[in-house]
């Protein structure tokens, strides 16, 4: 068996196993933070960090429903300047909670990516994140490391290798967009029918 067929055969069985309903309760926990306008800050390292870019992407641009609020999702990793001087002038440690003691809200979401779960600037980010009121949710690899023991939700990538982990939290990150979208739809459609009732 070459390295195709095992990676793509160790992927497939990873997702059999993945829990479904710790996705679920992501959706929902994202979709009470729509309701109340709350905003999302998305953390990660490396690979993560484009994975936080991009999942802001879709939980913006995909979840819009014509004639409903837009979801408010901003990746902390995108400000580049402001990373780079708070590891410069500060700690590599402190990049994320400096840039939440900024703009976090009480309500509000954190989304934490890890594929070891033990980056300590996504670990420090979490724990502010928690004293202060927000929701957080890790998004982990296996066996979820310190980020799914702290974050209030998670879902764990059962995969073995980092790249498969990767791969999945941006299937993740497809399935909740998405996920959310129907969710907002179905709570449109829902509004427009007791409007109608109401009148």
């Amino acid at each position: 068996m070459d390295m195709v067929e095992r990676y793509l055969g160790e992927m497939e069985f990873a997702l059999r196993a993945l829990s479904r309903d710790d996705l679920r309760r992501v959706v929902g926990a994202l979709f009470d933070a729509w309701r109340w306008g709350k905003t999302a800050w998305i953390i990660g390292n490396g690979g993560s960090a484009a994975t936080a870019s991009h999942m802001m992407n879709d939980l913006c641009k995909c979840t819009l429903v014509k004639g409903q609020p837009r979801f408010r999702a901003l990746a902390l990793t995108d400000n580049v300047p402001l990373m780079t001087a708070i590891a410069n002038d500060v700690d590599y440690d402190d990049v994320f909670v400096e840039q939440l003691k900024t703009h976090l809200n009480k309500g509000d979401v954190v989304i934490a990516l890890s594929g070891s779960g033990n980056s300590p600037n996504v670990l420090r980010a979490v724990a502010y994140a928690k004293e202060q009121g927000a929701l957080t949710i890790g998004l982990c690899g296996k066996p979820g490391g310190k980020l799914a023991t702290l974050a209030d939700l998670r879902v764990i990538m059962p995969a073995e290798r980092i790249g498969q982990q990767e791969d999945g939290h941006l299937i993740f990150n497809h399935v909740i967009a998405l996920a959310l979208r129907e969710r907002i739809e179905l709570h449109a459609v829902g509004t427009i029918n007791a409007s109608a009732v109401a009148s």
